[in-house]
């Protein structure tokens, strides 16, 4: 992203603050930063760390909220342009990590899945209350599970026996109910557990009303990072970007607003894969605004 001393910008998915800590350090002095997150914890602990870093206090401004209000955010907080927004998308490791969170089947947890403990539908409220047919159509869409209508049909089934309320629960009945390959790399849930999170915390769908609003945001020159770590995010961001750059345009076309600066999307090399495994999928693609 190249941050400048002086320059404003925006995290729009806050997490630990490390990506906040390194822009915001490098725009100073005088550099400001705006970092949101639907997690309170999160922004709790960014909170510490960027006071622990000594910097000014008025350089940043923390908001709970989730990335797709970024415009209202900022003009809450007296910005109406920036230099770069930073997307890094998905679930932190802290999250992950802490079971009461219900995110990973690892550690046996409530079917929670909510980014944002504080509103919204738990994955619960989800595995047992929708039909079979759009179990199914979730599972399937946001997971790419191929076993998608067998695993809705015996979530149905057993569910009217018992309620779902654990995630390993959950994760054991999907197991059986597809099996584990001798070849199998991940554990046969993972992409039930993906299409479930995704549907709770309409990711995809934040997504796509965020990006648009990026680019109205960034000054000339500034640039908008995403990082991504699965099929589905990576390919809206791609083919945002394409159709924002003019690839493939006609004359009839509004101009080109994006210059795309990563052709091929950077992904993490050996030495960073051995320090942090779970940024294996991870995807960096970067554009400019003209």
């Amino acid at each position: 992203m190249q941050p400048q001393p002086g320059g404003v910008y925006l995290d729009g998915t806050l997490g630990g603050a490390g990506h906040a800590l390194a822009l915001l350090s490098a725009a100073q002095p005088g550099g400001r930063l705006i970092g949101i997150d639907a997690d309170p914890t999160a922004l709790a602990a960014a909170q510490i760390r960027l006071a622990a870093a000594n910097l000014p206090p008025e350089s940043y401004a923390l908001h709970h909220g989730r990335f797709a209000e970024m415009t209202t955010i900022a003009r809450s907080a007296g910005v109406t342009a920036v230099d770069g927004i930073l997307l890094d998308l998905g679930v932190s490791s802290h999250q992950l990590d802490t079971a009461a969170r219900g995110f990973a089947f690892s550690n046996d947890g409530p079917l929670d899945m909510r980014l944002d403990p504080t509103r919204g539908f738990t994955a619960a409220d989800i595995v047992n209350r929708f039909d079979e047919v759009a179990l199914a159509d979730i599972i399937f869409r946001y997971g790419e599970e191929r076993g998608s209508r067998r695993i809705a049909r015996l979530i149905v089934e057993r569910r009217q026996q018992t309620p779902f309320s654990r995630t390993a629960d959950l994760a054991s009945l999907v197991a059986r109910a597809i099996g584990r390959g001798r070849h199998d790399r991940i554990h046969p849930a993972t992409r039930t557990f993906q299409a479930l999170r995704i549907a709770v915390n309409a990711e995809l769908e934040q997504l796509e009303h965020a990006l648009p609003q990026a680019i109205d945001l960034l000054r000339s020159g500034g640039r908008v990072a995403v990082i991504s770590f699965h099929s589905l995010e990576d390919r809206i961001v791609k083919l945002f970007f394409r159709a924002e750059s003019g690839y493939g345009g006609n004359a009839n076309e509004r101009p080109a607003r994006l210059r795309i600066i990563t052709k091929k999307p950077i992904e993490a090399g050996e030495a960073e894969l051995a320090v942090n495994p779970r940024c294996r999928s991870a995807k960096l693609r970067v554009a400019e605004k003209l």
